[in-house]
């Protein structure tokens, strides 16, 4: 299966809003996709893994000019969300996967072992980062983006990632198989 190698392929969002999941979809689904499983791997918070590259320090190499993105053309990398500021000039493809804000909170809690005893100021400031990252990308030329809601994922694997399939403009990617990816008992910090 191929992407167009004159494109960066990038999976982004906050941390915990379902990222690692919408690797995995691409993976299932044939797409090109770039990750190693030995700087993080799976644990309780991501059994079925992170399916980061260099365990989530591309944003420190992206601050300093330092990764090499023409490397990773054609394929997907994943970069959270406020990696996207420090993108280099070029053409990118960015699928951004949007959550409840309070369960995205409560996944990093979990996940951290500790409470959030300042947990309005941080649901403030991840609300303020998501909408300045997605402005940002909506307003730059050489990107387009697609938004996707990790709730309605969940909820109806086949509608949603069917948009993600038509994204990727390929009839060649399994859209069975990325659908069958969806595990919705992973879906653990649920709010109504």
């Amino acid at each position: 299966m191929k992407l167009d190698n004159n494109i960066n392929y990038i999976v982004s969002g906050l941390e915990r809003s379902g990222t690692s999941m919408l690797m995995q979809i691409l993976v299932a689904g044939g797409a090109p996709t770039t990750f190693d499983t030995e700087s993080r791997p799976p644990d309780d918070n991501n059994p079925k893994g992170y399916f980061e590259l260099e365990g989530g320090k591309i944003i420190n190499r992206l601050m300093e000019g330092q990764f090499p993105m023409q490397d990773h053309r054609g394929e997907f990398i994943k970069i959270t969300a406020y990696g996207l500021k420090f993108l280099p000039p070029g053409n990118y493809k960015i699928i951004y996967s949007q959550r409840n804000i309070d369960e995205i909170l409560d996944s990093m809690e979990k996940m951290a072992k500790v409470r959030d005893d300042k947990r309005e100021e941080t649901r403030e400031v991840f609300i303020k980062l998501n909408t300045m990252i997605m402005e940002l990308i909506k307003e730059r030329e050489y990107v387009d983006v697609l938004f996707v809601d990790y709730n309605r994922i969940i909820s109806d694997p086949e509608a949603h990632i069917r948009e993600i399939y038509d994204f990727l403009g390929s009839e060649e990617f399994d859209l069975e198989k990325m659908v069958a990816t969806v595990d919705e008992r992973l879906y653990r910090k649920r709010r109504q």
